[in-house]
């Protein structure tokens, strides 16, 4: 169908700064809407703009409107959870010319079959010089690195080093359903992606649950994560938790002390004394 006019349906890439989201990111080169182009994007996006729910446990609302997001993510050199993530990037897909569908994902953990909301967001997408529809997640913690084709297949894959596999399924209605699974040292998990499009709106939503709902985990203690070719780095409370693409990995219970540098050394987040102050007194007990 025709995009209606609802400026709704659109991911305000009015009000993006394009440049200096690229600056952020490191990104040079042919800003053309080509597949090599999202391949480089999604690497860039992944490696450099850290997974974080600090502002929630700073006593600060999580805004998804795009000023706010480059305010924060680009200018100030901080991170965001998916629905962040998944917004900015989508404003940045938006701009240079890609097609870019909202979508809502569902993460299972382990072998646990419990069903848990649907509060992660991705991204479809399509390019100008490609007829595949690509798969982008780039607000997960853990990557995917690259964008994923939705072209299903029974065999495993690997990003960089790191291990894959995405199935196609249909829903109890009959929709489409992908499932991709990723390994760590934790094993096999799983994270499921409806093809009914979601819109800014829709993250609005999810976004009020995740950042304000009793049950939600983003409301107890520091949750980060980055991802690189090598290795993944996730903060949980104050266990540090180093994660390496063949299924090894280790963890380390941080001193309350130790937190501001981890964050700084390891995240790229760099929090003013207040801001220190206001966390440390979180994570005691964490």
């Amino acid at each position: 169908m025709n995009t209606p006019a609802d400026p709704s349906y659109r991911w305000g890439s009015e009000d993006l700064d394009l440049d200096a989201y690229l600056e952020r990111i490191g990104f040079t080169g042919d800003r053309t809407p080509t597949v090599a182009t999202l391949r480089r994007l999604v690497y860039l996006h992944t490696t450099t703009i850290p997974f974080e729910n600090l502002e929630i446990l700073l006593g600060r609302p999580i805004l998804l409107d795009v000023k706010s997001l480059q305010d924060k993510m680009v200018r100030h050199r901080r991170g965001g959870y998916c629905f962040e993530n998944a917004t900015l990037f989508a404003a940045v897909l938006e701009r240079l010319g890609f097609g870019v569908t909202g979508l809502s994902g569902r993460i299972f953990l382990g072998e646990d079959d419990r069903l848990l909301p649907a509060t992660h967001a991705g991204l479809r997408v399509t390019a100008a010089d490609d007829d595949r529809a690509w798969l982008c997640d780039v607000g997960f913690g853990s990557g995917p690195l690259e964008p994923i084709a939705l072209t299903p297949s029974a065999d495993e894959f690997t990003i960089g080093a790191w291990r894959f596999l995405l199935e196609r399924d249909t829903d109890e209605l009959g929709g489409a359903l992908w499932t991709l699974h990723s390994f760590s040292h934790n094993g096999w998990t799983r994270r499921t992606f409806s093809m009914n499009p979601q819109y800014r709106i829709d993250y609005v939503v999810g976004n009020h649950y995740t950042s304000t709902s009793s049950h939600s985990p983003f409301l107890t203690r520091p949750v980060l994560q980055r991802i690189h070719p090598e290795v993944h780095h996730m903060l949980d409370g104050t266990t540090l938790i180093t994660d390496y693409p063949d299924g090894t990995g280790e963890s380390r219970d941080l001193e309350r002390s130790e937190v501001s540098k981890v964050l700084t050394e390891i995240f790229d987040i760099e929090l003013d004394e207040a801001d220190n102050d206001r966390l440390d007194r979180v994570t005691v007990g964490s």
